[in-house]
């Protein structure tokens, strides 16, 4: 079916081709195409257009005066007011057997704004979109329930919003918002600054303003943007994940060290959890200030070093989609890594936000990336494809066949069977003459 692009849930290439340009009209006429847009969109966090667009979403922070930042909490208290009164709405219709969709919780909306003065003060647009919020989330557990999914793997039904745990977070459609002279100008009289980190290339369809952990402003466009293509080279490369590296590749001049961004920071971290293990308020009462300013600052440490992560990982991204057209990269699930002795290591490895990147940059430049399945990569010879018969210990970093004699770097070796699995020409290999394997080219 369409030349296997579409082929989920095999144990070999589980992938999704981002450069589906040329591939559309079969997308089209498949009866997976649907489904196939689907995975994009929950991946990659993209929706794939059939003209090539796409549509991403650009942040800038905010700059926020006293009065606006009063009157965006005092919005969200209206907002989450009306997710906890569609969630307890919910619950009844639950008990007396009856639905609870979107349409009736709107004409319930109308009258809650009837009857409460304060909540018909607030803008009707962020209030509606929280109504949609509400549905969406409530529409995916049912869903989970009647496909009869793992418990662990549900999406929970949605519950009540608290003043001091839930984030702030207000949805703007695109009557509820403009942009006039630099200034973003949201429904119900709230005028903000953001930070224009760079200029938006189209007009925004909708919006979203919320705050991080930090007490930080930012505000989230949604634009529909066509790809921006890169020269084409004609050049591909194999990506293998792992802990002493980062990333390692058939490319010599690709691999991506581990930065030991966590590691340079624990000494600063270790002083600001010090800090707070010395005030931290006995149970039942409040915390003081001193406690909140080194929760503050070791909240900030932290975020420093995400930073410095996803900086790192966007730029090696770049590096490698602008050098080569077709990436195959092993779609290796970190989580288990938290289980073992390598659980601080491999955090601070961020190869789940390095993947990301790789995969959202080769999705903006119109790069084929292929997801191949992790298993017996480890196992596998990359100049033969012959399986060993045990398994590799974690101590044995070199590989060496018993069928063909090959003898490999062990991570250089995974990189190339991913490269072989995901079908990719080996005469577009860097660093190797056409008429020679992958695993010569490595060796």
């Amino acid at each position: 079916m369409c030349g296997g692009l579409l082929s989920f849930g095999f144990r070999g290439v589980r992938l999704a081709t981002l450069g589906i340009r040329d591939n559309w009209e079969c997308l089209r006429q498949s009866a997976c195409d649907r489904t196939y847009l689907r995975y994009v969109w929950l991946v990659f966090g993209v929706m794939v257009r059939s003209d090539d667009s796409q549509v991403v979403r650009y942040t800038y922070r905010l700059r926020c005066s006293v009065t606006a930042r009063a009157r965006l909490l005092a919005e969200w208290d209206r907002c989450r007011w009306v997710w906890n009164r569609c969630v307890a709405e919910s619950r009844e219709a639950y008990l007396a057997c009856q639905p609870c969709g979107p349409a009736g919780l709107d004409k319930k909306l109308t009258n809650w704004r009837g009857e409460h003065e304060w909540l018909r003060a607030g803008a009707s647009v962020p209030q509606q979109q929280a109504i949609r919020d509400f549905a969406k989330s409530r529409a995916k557990a049912l869903a989970d329930i009647k496909s009869q999914r793992p418990t662990q793997q549900r999406a929970g039904m949605p519950k009540f919003k608290k003043k001091d745990l839930a984030p702030p977070s207000l949805n703007y459609t695109k009557r509820g918002f403009r942009i006039t002279n630099g200034r973003l100008h949201l429904a119900g009289g709230i005028e903000l600054g953001p930070i224009w980190s760079r200029a938006l290339p189209a007009h925004p369809s909708s919006a979203r303003v919320y705050r991080d952990t930090l007490g930080d402003w930012y505000v989230s466009f949604v634009i529909s943007v066509s790809a921006d293509r890169l020269p084409e080279t004609g050049r591909a490369i194999g990506i293998d994940w792992g802990v002493t590296e980062t990333a390692t590749t058939t490319s010599h001049m690709h691999d991506l060290p581990h930065s030991e961004h966590g590691k340079k920071a624990a000494v600063e971290l270790a002083r600001y959890q010090r800090m707070m293990a010395r005030r931290r308020p006995p149970k039942g009462r409040p915390a003081s200030n001193r406690y909140k300013y080194a929760k503050r600052c070791a909240a900030q440490a932290y975020a420093k070093v995400a930073r410095q992560r996803a900086d790192d990982a966007r730029k090696w991204a770049k590096r490698v989609v602008r050098d080569f057209d077709r990436i195959a990269v092993e779609d290796f699930r970190p989580k288990f890594l938290t289980k073992t002795t390598m659980a601080r290591k491999a955090a601070d490895a961020a190869i789940a936000v390095t993947k990301t990147a790789l995969i959202a940059m080769g999705r903006k430049h119109a790069r084929e990336v292929k997801l191949v399945h992790p298993a017996h990569t480890t196992m596998d010879c990359g100049k033969c494809l012959a399986r060993t018969k045990h398994r590799l210990p974690l101590s044995q970093r070199i590989y060496s066949c018993t069928a063909c004699g090959f003898v490999s770097p062990r991570d250089k070796n995974s990189a190339h069977v991913v490269l072989a699995r995901a079908g990719f020409n080996p005469a577009g290999v860097d660093c190797g003459s056409p008429d020679r394997s992958p695993s010569g080219q490595a060796a």
